[in-house]
């Protein structure tokens, strides 16, 4: 008896531990400031011709264009911070956003996204 209360003791508190899960991250880098622009009169998609700076603090990074589904500027690969984009082209008014915060979890950033209209000159 004094074996069976014991193995069930054993097996309940290894049951119960307070092991934490461990987390599996990706191997993938996550673009932390995603821009898509569109022409506000047209709604249509802009790339050629258009400039989209991301700045945090000292920081500036000229993001780059991917045209695929969703096309879209991307940049800040798993970096946090606190970014104004300004995005600009020939023909066009520049835009200035307010601040975009990026943040991160145990793995990755978390992906801001934003849709620019810009307005035709």
């Amino acid at each position: 008896m004094k074996t069976l209360l014991l193995c069930s003791l054993i097996i309940f508190l290894s049951c119960t531990s307070n092991k934490i899960d461990d987390i599996n991250c990706t191997q993938e880098a996550r673009a932390g400031v995603n821009i898509t622009v569109k022409n506000a009169v047209t709604s249509q998609v802009l790339g050629a011709g258009i400039s989209v700076i991301a700045k945090d603090g000292n920081y500036t990074e000229t993001l780059g264009f991917f045209n695929g589904t969703n096309p879209m500027f991307s940049g800040a690969y798993e970096r946090e911070g606190t970014y104004i984009v300004t995005v600009s082209g020939v023909g066009y008014t520049t835009f200035v956003s307010d601040a975009i915060i990026v943040t991160a979890d145990e793995c990755h950033v978390i992906p801001q996204q934003l849709q620019v209209n810009l307005q035709p000159q």
